[in-house]
């Protein structure tokens, strides 16, 4: 006969699942408004996630130079000049190229409009000018139409930039302070903290910095297997400033999904002014191809061991940040799944029993000892 279930231990049961439930519930509200508040506050956190990313770029120069007798101000002073320059030499190696070849840049935009029009018109297409003329006519309407919204997107565009040019200057102050008083906040935290959080957090705050400059790093050597790789392709290829677009797709990295796509129709569109369709399409496939291993094979092993999270961990942290904050989710999920980690692995060293200390014949403590 099948034994009778137990109602002293099917009561125990359900009322441990009740009290887990209960916990899980409380654990999740209060996270509920952690982020809440963040949203709240987000116009002055994400400058400030946006100066620990470029302090941690920064830091190894700056730590240099104060080893090296520098005072902390003058120290931070020469790296944030040194950085200004760094980005101003980014923008300078893209710009300059394209500005000397501004005008045979215009013709072949204009020359390659011409061989897709007349591609469009050839078959199977078979799409005639009155065609493409009635699809102009369709569109300028269109637009006429919408007037209204257009510049309200473009209002909405404006003050993105005027928001971004703000972010830039606050993180590039806040990484200035970040670099002349970093080493003194841990032990500014610790004298603040009463009684076991002097010690936890100043120890899970440190373990953060140092995850967080893994990610950056690592994201930076991720950006530069990229450049090499689609650069070495355009050079094969004979495209065109290639050292300008290995550039845009250095820094483009730094920016997911959205820098990537837009690195890459850039070098195919160049592709397609200078060297034609047949070219084009290859740089196409050769975008497609280094993009899929970046996503899928180099940034997740790489941001695994640098992190110590699981490649799939990094995938997945990936999706769920951008299905839920879009680009902004998508940069900031890895090292915030990475942070995660780090509180949780501190977590389980406190919980943890303590190992029996052996005795002096190697026998644990308190282990029976066979006859």
């Amino acid at each position: 006969m099948p034994a009778s279930l137990s109602s002293v231990k099917t009561a125990a049961a359900l009322r441990t699942s009740a009290r887990v439930c209960l916990e899980s519930l409380l654990v999740l509200l209060a996270v509920s408004v952690a982020l809440w508040l963040l949203g709240r506050m987000w116009s002055v956190v994400w400058p400030l996630i946006v100066g620990l990313f470029i302090t941690t770029l920064t830091w190894p120069v700056a730590r240099f130079l104060r080893r090296h007798g520098w005072p902390p101000a003058l120290a931070a002073s020469a790296v944030t000049v040194l950085f200004l320059l760094a980005v101003t030499g980014i923008v300078a190696l893209i710009a300059v190229p394209v500005a000397s070849q501004s005008g045979e840049l215009t013709d072949g935009v204009v020359e390659g409009i011409q061989r897709v029009r007349e591609w469009a018109a050839g078959p199977p297409l078979n799409i005639g000018d009155d065609q493409i003329t009635g699809a102009l006519d369709t569109g300028v309407a269109r637009i006429q139409d919408s007037i209204g919204s257009m510049v309200t997107a473009v209002v909405t565009g404006v003050s993105t930039v005027v928001n971004g040019v703000v972010t830039a200057v606050l993180a590039l102050f806040l990484m200035f302070f970040f670099l002349k008083d970093g080493p003194r906040f841990l032990p500014w935290l610790t004298r603040q903290l009463p009684g076991r959080l002097a010690t936890d957090v100043p120890v899970v705050a440190e373990r953060g910095w140092e995850t967080l400059g893994a990610f950056v790093r690592s994201q930076a050597f991720v950006g530069l297997l990229d450049a090499v790789l689609i650069g070495i392709g355009l050079w094969v290829l004979d495209v065109p400033l290639v050292l300008p677009l290995a550039v845009l797709t250095f820094v483009s990295a730094f920016v997911p999904i959205v820098g990537a796509l837009f690195a890459g129709l850039v070098a195919v569109l160049i592709a397609l002014v200078y060297n034609g369709l047949t070219d084009a399409l290859i740089v196409l496939a050769l975008i497609v191809v280094v993009q899929q291993l970046e996503g899928n094979v180099f940034q997740p092993m790489i941001q695994s061991r640098g992190l110590g999270l699981h490649a799939a961990v990094v995938l997945l942290a990936v999706t769920l940040g951008g299905s839920l904050a879009g680009i902004v989710g998508s940069l900031l999920a890895v090292p915030a799944a990475a942070l995660v980690a780090v509180v949780w692995n501190y977590l389980r060293e406190q919980l943890a029993d303590p190992s029996p200390e052996p005795e002096a014949d190697g026998t644990p403590s308190g282990a029976a000892v066979p006859s």
